[in-house]
């Protein structure tokens, strides 16, 4: 039998540093335009990349994102839920659903607004049979000091002045397959540095999905929550393309 496309959205943190917006509304939930919050933004994405099926982890006032999702029907998808009773971290949750879990499959933050072709994602990762795939993005970080290079002794070997760095980061979505809740605990919190060094210390083939051509925010943060929202506001068209077909 074929399973459906499935997705796995982690909204079960507290969301402390948007505080004290999170205080009466559970993170995914904060608006990020004027009729939607982020995880509505993001269900309505993965439907649209052919995605049939959400589970969706909840905890810290899950009754809420219940409420406001329900069945997913609106949305396109088939919505189900997950309560953590204690915090899993963004891997933990996984072992919850171990059995509704097909061999591959997307683990999602719930509080990322990004363009992500979700379903190129996916299948370049089912293409490689990797254990993990990585959707990456771009970043540059500026050190506003005068670096120094030392070497054991002490002695300075090189000096730059406020230099910028470039970095791949995560995104916070990930393409998995099923082997990887081999190395998950049960019940235990489990975050995604942890899965990263465990697969690392194994072998297991670790791939990426550049998207640096794209979009991506994370709105954990006050001043990046205000950003996402102007983008979204100004942008609207280019994270939910098919409105402007219809």
């Amino acid at each position: 039998m074929t399973q459906p496309r499935t997705a796995v959205l982690l909204a079960g943190g507290l969301g402390s540093r948007l505080a004290p917006f999170t205080a009466v509304i559970p993170k995914p939930l904060v608006p990020i335009g004027e009729r939607e919050s982020i995880a509505e933004v993001v269900l309505q994405q993965l439907a649209h990349h052919g995605f049939e099926r959400a589970i969706i982890s909840i905890g810290y006032l899950g009754h809420l994102i219940k409420a406001v999702i329900g069945d997913g029907s609106r949305y396109g998808l088939q919505v189900e839920y997950v309560t953590e009773d204690s915090p899993l971290g963004t891997v933990g949750p996984l072992r919850l659903v171990a059995d509704r879990l097909p061999e591959t499959f997307l683990l999602l933050n719930g509080d990322v607004l990004t363009d992500l072709d979700f379903s190129g994602l996916l299948a370049q990762h089912t293409a490689s049979d990797k254990t993990l795939t990585v959707a990456t993005y771009p970043r540059q970080v500026k050190i506003d000091l005068g670096v120094l290079d030392t070497d054991d002794s002490g002695s300075v070997t090189g000096f730059r002045e406020k230099p910028t760095y470039d970095f791949y980061v995560s995104m916070g979505v990930y393409a998995m397959h099923r082997r990887v809740l081999a190395c998950v605990p049960e019940g235990q919190p489990f975050g995604f540095d942890n899965l990263m060094h465990h697969l690392l210390e194994s072998g297991d083939a670790i791939g990426t999905f550049d998207w640096g051509k794209g979009r991506w925010l994370d709105i954990g943060r006050h001043d990046d929550f205000a950003l996402a929202q102007t983008s979204f506001a100004k942008d609207r068209a280019i994270y939910l393309p098919w409105e402007s077909d219809s």
